[in-house]
């Protein structure tokens, strides 16, 4: 769906009815198509894109929040109709399969969200580039949900980004850009996904990348979705994603490029088994994100360069405090056999698939097959 379109049209009909219908786009930073290099095209690059962000910020400064909106007048043709809903009769429109237990992970309202936020920056703004990729700290933000279903609003998180600053764009230490810098990614996708409309229509970016033979194995599909990978650190977060409806970033790149490229499942069906279980779930960060882990994609790893999820879990939850979180199987392991339970010449026995797939030969029929493309 095309919702500018789609909101212009609401509005044009609202007009011809003398109704008054005032649009305010906050999805991102800056307003779409005004983001261009000097021939006019939009970036394809993340870099020169975040480089021209800075300079629109340094000479404009930061966008402001918009004023909060007044007390809107009753409407006598259905003022009675809107007073005589209540909150169940509201509820009864939406068809929820969120169990209650997920619920209560993510309160909703403005106010906790700003708390939050506030806290983030306060608590976690200063050690966010050294903590952030570690996924057995909290160092991120966990902002996400917030920000992708409009309750707390992009500006927001700039001002209070740049509060300490008095609202001026001067980055004082590195997890202050680093925290921006991720911001700008989510914009970046942001302008990607309206100037090149054919991502959300299921093609890559990049064309050539649609001639990928795919294996697509329902058994290793299977097991990737359910966490039974027999790979600790792609079950822990297959498995956080299905409890609480939200997975670490760095874990989400590790499991994607596990999908894409191990498996050599297309990355559209990991694409959209990741929107129908995140809360967080953004259309232009998603694709962004998993085309990115694909190689079909902006900015994309070169398609040999392929995560060994062993060396990430070791280096990024190195003493296996987020595994032990979510694969209870393998929490009585010591630090070092948690990430590779069965890399021993005498087999452990544990109630724990073993590895699907060898990580070692799927690498390189995976770089095989992207170079006979």
């Amino acid at each position: 769906m095309n919702e500018l379109k789609r909101d212009k049209t609401v509005q044009q009909a609202l007009n011809q009815q003398n109704k008054e219908l005032f649009l305010f786009h906050d999805r991102t930073i800056f307003p779409l198509r005004s983001i261009r290099n000097q021939s006019q095209q939009p970036y394809q690059v993340f870099g020169a894109f975040k480089k021209a962000c800075y300079s629109k910020l340094d000479i404009s400064g930061l966008p402001q929040c918009y004023p909060i909106p007044g007390k809107q007048t009753a409407n006598p043709e259905s003022d009675s109709n809107i007073k005589s809903l209540g909150l169940e009769d509201i509820e009864a429109f939406f068809d929820s399969s969120v169990s209650k237990e997920q619920q209560d992970l993510w309160p909703t309202g403005e106010d906790y969200a700003l708390e939050q936020l506030d806290l983030f920056i306060e608590d976690h703004l200063s050690h966010y580039k050294s903590e952030r990729d570690f996924s057995n700290v909290k160092g991120t933000s966990q902002l996400s949900p917030y920000l992708n279903l409009g309750i707390l609003s992009i500006r927001q998180c700039l001002q209070a980004l740049f509060r300490a600053e008095h609202g001026n764009f001067h980055l004082a230490n590195e997890g202050q850009q680093t925290w921006l810098d991720e911001l700008l990614w989510r914009e970046f996708y942001q302008h990607i996904l309206f100037d090149f409309p054919k991502v959300s229509k299921h093609y890559p970016f990049k064309q050539n990348m649609q001639n990928i033979k795919w294996e697509n194995n329902q058994a290793h599909l299977l097991a990737w979705q359910t966490g039974q990978t027999g790979i600790p650190i792609i079950d822990a977060g297959m498995r956080q994603l299905q409890k609480t409806g939200w997975m670490h970033n760095r874990v989400r790149m590790i499991t994607a490029m596990f999908l894409c490229k191990n498996l050599l499942i297309d990355w559209r069906i990991g694409e959209q088994w990741f929107m129908q279980h995140l809360i967080d779930g953004d259309l232009a960060a998603n694709n962004g994100g998993w085309q990115w882990c694909a190689s079909t994609g902006t900015d994309a790893v070169p398609y040999f360069r392929i995560f060994n999820p062993i060396a990430q879990s070791k280096k990024f939850d190195p003493n296996g405090d987020y595994i032990r979180q979510w694969v209870h199987e393998l929490a009585h392991l010591d630090n070092k056999m948690i990430h590779e339970p069965y890399s021993i010449k005498t087999p452990l026995q544990l109630n724990y698939p073993k590895p699907i797939v060898d990580l070692k030969e799927t690498r390189i029929k995976a770089i095989e097959t992207y170079k006979n493309i």
